[in-house]
């Protein structure tokens, strides 16, 4: 049986003027419209294809080489195509839109907007659908993260205390304003570093790495910037946030420790507007 709503490997089963079956085992034959056929590629009866296979207009199994922008069990921030009775219509790449059921809205929107949701399979329908309900589809595991880890974040929403994000598909956790150095919005997809897993069960993030190994890195980056561009960078302790950020990619405050530590160790001089090497 084929994996709604996923890519599948599947073989090819016949051709026709209109395109090629593949075999869908349980669901029977499955359409690869013409225009979806790799071009340059010779395919014959008894190949293997990798296709994504959804639910056309009419309710049927049909495959496709486009990519969506998300499958079943992910999450993405997708764009609000148009809005009617039965509910919201997300652009996910393909030429049938994702329908978010008014049920499933969790702030009311319009169209364009973007909005981030989970997609899931409807048991009783098998049609693949869409939910901003995310809380259901987190934090269902146990939180076994480490002190400095690199994790893959996808930002929700902004709060008073910072920007929610979702760490790798699983758990929820926050930004804190005071570890937030460059601009972020819903849906933006961000390497990310666990800061600390409270007690509670709470996760702090940063956007950039924590802890000794990560200042020691910094150290060395700036050091081999400077060599780089021939002894003198245009960057010291009073540049701005956005400055520092667009060439080293991390915030003010860690910058300043950063050649604060070079600088007691006599390995470079901070002047007015710049940094060099003695």
């Amino acid at each position: 049986m084929a994996a709604i709503g996923r890519y599948n490997s599947l073989q090819v089963t016949k051709y026709t003027d209109f395109g090629l079956y593949l075999d869908g085992g349980a669901d029977g034959e499955i359409l690869l419209p013409k225009r979806y056929i790799p071009k340059g590629e010779e395919l014959e009866v008894g190949d293997w294809l990798n296709v994504f296979v959804y639910l056309d207009s009419e309710d049927r199994l049909i495959a496709t080489t486009q990519k969506p922008k998300v499958q079943v069990g992910g999450f993405a921030s997708l764009k609000v195509a148009e809005i009617n009775r039965v509910g919201l219509f997300l652009d996910w790449g393909l030429p049938k839109d994702l329908l978010l059921p008014h049920s499933e809205e969790k702030r009311p929107l319009q169209v364009g907007d973007y909005c981030v949701v989970y997609v899931y399979l409807d048991q009783r329908t098998r049609r693949i659908t869409a939910t901003a309900r995310l809380d259901r589809y987190l934090d269902k595991t146990p939180v076994r993260y480490a002190s400095g880890q690199e994790v893959d974040l996808l930002v929700v929403e902004q709060t008073d205390m910072g920007f929610k994000a979702i760490i790798n598909n699983e758990h929820w956790g926050l930004i804190h304003n005071n570890e937030v150095f460059k601009f972020l919005r819903s849906g933006m997809r961000e390497r990310g570093f666990i800061r600390e897993v409270r007690a509670d069960g709470k996760i702090s993030l940063s956007l950039q790495p924590v802890g000794r190994e990560a200042a020691s890195s910094l150290s060395e980056q700036i050091l081999a910037k400077l060599r780089e561009t021939g002894g003198q960078l245009p960057l010291s302790d009073k540049s701005s946030p956005e400055q520092i950020s667009s060439l080293f990619g991390v915030s003010k405050g860690n910058f300043k420790k950063a050649i604060g530590g070079l600088y007691k160790q006599g390995l470079i001089i901070i002047e007015a507007d710049r940094i060099r090497l003695p």
